[in-house]
């Protein structure tokens, strides 16, 4: 495999022995947690416009979308550096990091 980079599409991961070959030729994998994440995103957007009642221009969402997908990417790359370890486990890290967080402030729902 020549790539560089390889970004998983949505429920389309690779195996975990291709994950291991990945890791050892240095090339660059986007889980499809963090790569297909824009879809299951703009659903939120869409839900809080309802509950609110508003409605936001298009522009407004693709902008709203870019700094959520840049700052999800911006926080799982630096837990792969600070840990040294692969993007797929620095995505997982970041979730679960983030739902125990929740429920330390919130208890379990309901």
């Amino acid at each position: 495999m020549k790539a560089k980079v390889v970004a998983e599409a949505a429920n389309g991961t690779v195996t975990p022995e291709a994950d291991q070959i990945f890791d050892e030729k240095g090339i660059f994998l986007i889980p499809d947690i963090l790569c297909n994440a824009g879809g299951v995103t703009v659903s939120y957007f869409e839900w809080v416009q309802d509950e609110q009642h508003l409605f936001w221009e298009a522009q407004d969402v693709y902008n709203r979308l870019e700094r959520v997908m840049k700052t999800a990417f911006q926080e799982v790359f630096k837990i792969h550096q600070d840990r040294r370890i692969n993007m797929r486990l620095a995505a997982n890290v970041l979730g679960v990091s983030r739902v125990a967080e929740a429920t330390k402030i919130r208890g379990l729902y309901p």
